[in-house]
């Protein structure tokens, strides 16, 4: 048995959501990503939209170029705004963020690729649908280790 108590002890995971949940930081936390998320959603959409029927861009490749675009919005708002994070370092955050973006990605783009050629859904619709499926797993992923306190 070690001499120091002084360690701290994992509680179990039911016990963590409940003490996370009661914390009103978290709800605005929370809040601020989805707001931020809301602009990225209004820009992803926009990036599309214009690719898709303006400039006649493959939807599939109109997608990652509306990643594109969206990420490195979401990317600076969290940073700076919803985790306030701007004291460690933007290099690794950036990295972080950008993956768990990626595999985020990676779940939309096979929404959307199922809803468009699957279920013959309108793009832009289909667009919509797969960004908002993917927001939690976006908002787990950027809070648990992108921008990890």
């Amino acid at each position: 048995m070690p001499d120091d108590l002084t360690g701290a002890v994992e509680l179990p995971f039911r016990h963590r959501v409940r003490h996370g949940v009661r914390r009103t930081h978290n709800w605005l936390q929370l809040f601020r990503f989805a707001a931020v998320g809301a602009s990225g959603y209004v820009v992803n959409l926009a990036v599309f939209a214009i690719c898709v029927h303006l400039l006649g861009i493959d939807y599939r490749v109109a997608a990652v170029v509306a990643f594109v675009v969206s990420v490195m919005n979401n990317f600076w708002w969290n940073r700076h705004w919803t985790f306030d994070a701007r004291h460690q370092a933007a290099l690794d955050q950036g990295a972080r963020f950008f993956a768990v973006s990626l595999v985020t990605f990676g779940f939309t783009y096979v929404v959307l690729i199922s809803l468009v050629g699957g279920a013959g859904m309108p793009k832009v619709v289909a667009q919509a649908i797969a960004i908002a499926a993917g927001t939690p797993l976006s908002f787990i992923g950027q809070k648990l280790w992108s921008f990890k306190a």
